[in-house]
């Protein structure tokens, strides 16, 4: 389970023992995670963000990221949040983010390919892109653990 893996309870993780309003729910921002090759994954609570209170309706779970590095500039920049929906599997072209090996978290475009395999994509040329074959996927694990839905930037 996520929480367990981040380390938070499931309430922290959806926001509620931050409390919620009616204009949104309040979401932590985990840690942050790499725009470049896999490091170790998300450390602990950063901040929080709120995001719709509709968002919040049926199963969907949030929370945010802090990115770091820069294989996925100009999309992404240093220091901006993405917010995320807990997810175990994407559409082939989401941003992810992505965990390989159980400890190593990056964020990278997501395509999935006809075999079967995953390309993480980086958006900055000077990243190669990283395949994993079906057998890898399995062995190591390559998990994705959210999909992409907002960035946020701070201008100042």
């Amino acid at each position: 389970m996520l929480a367990d893996y981040l380390g938070v309870t499931t309430s922290e993780l959806l926001g509620e023992a931050s409390g919620s309003s009616s204009a949104g729910i309040r979401i932590p921002v985990l840690g942050t995670i790499p725009a470049g090759i896999p490091l170790e994954a998300i450390e602990d609570i950063l901040d929080w963000e709120e995001i719709p209170a509709a968002w919040g309706s049926g199963d969907r779970q949030y929370f945010g990221l802090r990115v770091r590095g820069d294989s996925m500039y100009p999309r992404y920049l240093e220091g901006d949040t993405v917010i995320l929906r807990k997810e175990t599997t994407c559409e082939s072209g989401d941003d992810c983010a992505v965990l390989v090996n159980g400890d190593a978290a990056t964020l990278k475009q997501v395509m999935i390919r006809g075999d079967g395999s995953l390309e993480l994509r980086p958006t900055n040329p000077a990243y190669p892109p990283r395949i994993y074959s079906p057998a890898e996927i399995e062995s190591f694990p390559v998990q994705i653990i959210g999909v992409v839905v907002e960035l946020r930037r701070k201008i100042k």
